[in-house]
């Protein structure tokens, strides 16, 4: 999701939702692999690109999840994903209510 446009800062301010991490930051129009897909503003002022590592971790991957080392490869996992933490989540309430309507 763009933020700010062409005239505006292209950051979102802390307090504000962050975006949905989307397969499209990625790559391009082309399929061509983007160095920079995420940029993370430190309180500081310091700013960090995430590596996929980062980005599957903001994600909710686990640390031993190994990924293409190509980046679209891989961003396409990833964003093409539901947050492993969401899914059990889903699954665990899922499964209670269904049991309830059986009992």
């Amino acid at each position: 999701e763009r933020v700010g446009g062409r005239t505006q800062s292209k950051y979102k301010p802390g307090h504000l939702p962050c975006n949905t991490i989307l397969r499209s930051h990625f790559t391009d129009h082309k399929g061509c692999n983007r160095s920079k897909f995420a940029d993370i503003w430190l309180p500081d002022g310091t700013v960090k690109s995430l590596s996929i590592e980062g980005v599957a971790r903001l994600q909710g991957f686990p640390d031993w999840y190994e990924f293409p080392r190509e980046t679209a490869t891989a961003g396409s996992i990833i964003g093409y994903s539901v947050p492993p933490s969401f899914a059990s989540q889903l699954f665990m309430s899922a499964q209670s209510i269904l049991k309830a309507a059986i009992v």
